[in-house]
């Protein structure tokens, strides 16, 4: 071990947030397929606080004890020992005690919290070895260019195929092939649930076709944008008592395919999707478990299709084979759950990471070609003018 990485090693600490984690540390030495790890527990200030005093060894692969500082208000929306319960991961030790900034391994960044004089961001020089992560989840058009954060960050955490972290809820393989697939009873056939309407965010497109597509089709819309708000309990239940569910993205840009497309696939109910093209959406999920309006000429057209679909049994089931050999997952669904999966999911990734130079964000990568609402618009001109 060089001098300099155990100097950092023997003079870093933290703040053990949760009894379990402190009683993790009295154990002296862990021994399991060719791993050893050893901590230290020691007092300062009155709190349990954890230092690693020798490097990890797993499967012959050197990985030091990895401790990652989040730094963004909304950071502190949830309990930072849910990446342990929720998804089994423990591979980094998370912390929303910014003095422990100077001995950070990362600093994860939520691009929202930053503020546009960048008045709140850590004082330079970083530490030489410490890693910046941004930290975003919505699409361009949701995303504020703020001038100062060119060369900043070494590594992305995004729902971008090409982040380095990348976000998504994945099908997962079934181990054993399902014999029968059961599909939940519908008395309705067409939902959306919907909360927001403001057109700066982009859902011109999405509002304007589904003001099109109810002239011929019934659709039970739920949400704050209609005032009939749905309680986190039946958001499941609901669509998962609807034939077809409008799977409909604010906007329109690659990769951009959030959780309103694993719901549906989730419960047993059809997403019909509006957002990138038919071959982005294929490249998460098999092309034969959802319906793409770009595969039809109009709202018109896609409404007398889905009529039919509901009277063809056969048709309707076969948009449900992959399930024999596929699963969805649920989705955290609560306000205080939005950052768990990313921020977890950053603590998983981030020991198997090469370090990076800083970069650009808004020069092809964030920004980068994108499908966006004009492109979108000239293939379907009836989604943007009534």
């Amino acid at each position: 071990m060089s001098e300099r990485i155990r100097e950092r090693a023997n003079t870093r600490r933290w703040r053990m947030n949760t009894p379990e984690q402190a009683e993790l540390l009295k154990r002296r030495r862990e021994v399991g397929g060719g791993a050893q790890r050893r901590c230290s527990e020691e007092v300062l200030r009155g709190g349990a606080q954890r230092r690693c005093s020798e490097e990890v060894l797993w499967g012959g692969s050197r990985r030091r004890c990895s401790e990652e500082v989040l730094w963004g208000g909304a950071m502190g929306r949830f309990n930072l020992s849910d990446c342990k319960l929720l998804f089994d991961i423990d591979d980094c030790f998370l912390t929303d005690d910014r003095s422990l900034y100077g001995s950070a391994d990362a600093l994860l960044v939520f691009h929202r919290a930053i503020k546009k004089d960048l008045s709140n961001l850590p004082p330079s020089p970083r530490p030489s070895f410490q890693r910046w992560i941004w930290f975003h989840m919505e699409s361009p058009t949701n995303t504020e260019r703020i001038p100062g954060l060119e060369k900043l960050f070494n590594l992305t955490l995004s729902y971008r195929s090409d982040a380095d972290i990348v976000v998504r809820n994945h099908l997962a393989i079934r181990k054993n092939p399902k014999d029968k697939i059961v599909i939940p009873q519908k008395d309705k056939l067409v939902c959306w649930i919907v909360s927001n309407t403001n057109p700066k965010t982009g859902t011109v497109v999405r509002n304007r076709y589904y003001n099109e597509l109810k002239k011929y089709i019934t659709v039970h819309v739920f949400g704050n944008a209609t005032g009939q708000f749905l309680k986190h309990e039946d958001y499941y239940s609901i669509i998962a008592s609807c034939k077809f569910y409008l799977s409909f993205e604010n906007s329109i840009h690659r990769d951009y395919i959030t959780e309103k497309l694993n719901a549906p696939l989730t419960v047993g109910t059809v997403p019909v999707v509006l957002g990138p093209p038919r071959e982005n959406y294929e490249k998460f999920v098999p092309g034969s478990s959802f319906i793409h309006i770009n595969d039809f000429l109009s709202p018109k057209s896609l409404a007398q299709y889905l009529i039919m679909v509901n009277r063809d049994e056969e048709l309707y089931k076969s948009y449900f084979r992959w399930r024999k050999h596929l699963s969805a997952k649920p989705h955290l669904i609560l306000q205080n759950q939005e950052f768990i999966q990313p921020i977890c999911t950053a603590c998983k990734r981030f020991a198997a990471l090469q370090l990076s130079s800083a970069f650009d964000l808004f020069v092809g990568l964030f920004y980068g070609p994108w499908i966006d609402c004009k492109e979108f618009a000239v293939a379907h001109p009836h989604t943007i003018h009534s």
